[in-house]
């Protein structure tokens, strides 16, 4: 079983789910080890290896060749269809499926929970009592199952849509990898999606090919979760991957520079306030993608040498974009040990404490402006600066988005999007549906500023 996790529906990375124990055999279902995960708190990886072939010996050499084996080309596009082997997975297996994982990872984090285990087990006898005859059947009992506990975000994924989801390129590099089975039950990972113009495709890389290795570490019998990986890595950093040409064609290694196409976010200039005493470094993000930690550092910078005392991040409007990066973002001005955010769950992998590694890149003062447009990554960071007596919030009450939701392919290629967990500041407040109060409604003098965080006191 494959899961994306993805916090406030933006953002993929990598994390891990504990194998459980196969459901009973009148389910029929195949249980598969529970793969990696994507998790948006989680860093990227990169690896600096090469592959390299040995050389044949004597022995070898002189030995009879083998087996003349007749090689067929495969055909891409029937590969795009959903690898599920017929008659493995029964109706009632795929709802006891859906049912288990809502069972094992659900957080209700409602005032008025709906969501008890009886509750649940008793959806569970209700929903397999009977025949399910047809596949359509038991996707509408899942979707009328997931529709009884009242959380807008748990939802139902058809096999197209989950296919749709399963294609974002989670590489860098421009490619999207698939899990294909051969005649002999062993699975491949090929290599079908592909961005003309990207990367890979410059490189070399083609449409269907199978990758063998990636910096040295073969990964023939990995998830193609787990490959991506090991593709991901820094922008302009090289990785190197071994590739098969289609089914019978050569084996090649192949260096791609990795390379992000997302624009800049952050936008900023220098400001006189009070007569022209004070300068003061605006700054904005409109969201957090890949470019934002690496340019709001050059945007400090450059107002910090053009005399900038102290600085304004404005947020307004940012509806958030990758958790992660927002969480770069607070670690940039807060001290060594500082909590950034918690996450809470009822599946310990999403019981969290997210701190700041190393002292402060920046120490000048700060004011944050928030409103009602202000969620998701865009509140973590405003509480993480807050409760840890950085910065000053200053506008509206923030939208108050904070649940973490994942999703789960079935084994009939379908999929199920649930809730698992939500955020939590560094002060021990639910963001999820509350937002987050300003300290002013307009901008105070900068005097009124300095006491204000000289006064301010952690309670985390």
């Amino acid at each position: 079983m494959r899961t994306l996790c993805y916090h406030n529906w933006s953002s993929l990375t990598l994390t891990e789910r504990t194998p459980k124990p196969p459901l009973p055999p009148k389910s029929n279902i195949r249980h598969q080890p529970h793969k990696l995960l994507f998790h948006a708190l989680t860093g990227t990886l990169s690896f600096n290896l090469i592959f390299l072939s040995p050389s044949p010996s004597i022995a070898q050499l002189i030995s009879p060749p083998p087996p003349v084996e007749y090689c067929k080309e495969e055909d891409v596009l029937e590969q795009e269809k959903p690898q599920i082997v017929p008659g493995s997975v029964t109706n009632q297996g795929i709802v006891e499926e859906a049912w288990e994982i809502v069972n094992e990872s659900f957080l209700d984090y409602s005032d008025r929970p709906r969501f008890s285990p009886d509750n649940w087990l008793k959806k569970k006898e209700d929903a397999i009592g009977s025949s399910i005859q047809t596949r359509s059947k038991a996707h509408d009992i899942i979707q009328r199952m997931l529709g009884s506990l009242g959380d807008p975000y748990t939802r139902f994924l058809s096999p197209s849509e989950f296919s749709k989801m399963a294609r974002y390129d989670m590489t860098g590099i421009g490619i999207n990898l698939r899990e294909i089975p051969d005649d002999k039950g062993d699975v491949k990972l090929k290599v079908l999606g592909l961005i003309l113009d990207g990367p890979a495709n410059a490189a070399g890389v083609r449409q269907g090919d199978e990758v063998i290795s990636v910096n040295g570490v073969d990964v023939r019998g990995k998830s193609a979760v787990e490959v991506s990986s090991l593709i991901q890595g820094p922008n302009e950093t090289f990785v190197t991957i071994e590739v098969k040409h289609g089914n019978c064609g050569p084996t090649q290694s192949i260096k791609v520079q990795r390379r992000l196409v997302a624009r800049t976010p952050v936008f900023y200039r220098l400001e006189q306030i009070e007569n022209g005493t004070v300068s003061v470094g605006y700054i904005r993000i409109k969201e957090f993608n890949a470019l934002a930690t690496k340019d709001l550092i050059t945007a400090v910078k450059r107002l910090q040498e053009s005399g900038a005392s102290y600085f304004l991040l404005d947020l307004r409007d940012n509806l958030g974009g990758l958790v992660q990066a927002g969480i770069e973002v607070a670690k940039l001005f807060l001290n060594e040990g500082d909590t950034v955010i918690y996450t809470a769950g009822r599946d310990p992998q999403y019981q969290k404490s997210i701190v700041a590694e190393s002292a402060p890149a920046f120490t000048a003062p700060l004011i944050v402006l928030v409103n009602n447009k202000t969620a998701s990554a865009s509140e973590i960071v405003a509480t993480a600066l807050r409760d840890n007596c950085r910065a000053i919030l200053v506008g509206e009450r923030t939208y108050g988005k904070g649940l973490i939701q994942s999703v789960f392919e079935l084994h009939d290629g379908s999929g199920i999007v649930v809730t698992v967990g939500k955020y939590v500041t560094p002060n021990h407040m639910d963001i999820s549906g509350n937002g987050v109060e300003p300290d002013f409604k307009s901008v105070p003098a900068w005097s009124e500023v300095k006491r204000f965080l000289s006064q301010c006191q952690r309670n985390g």
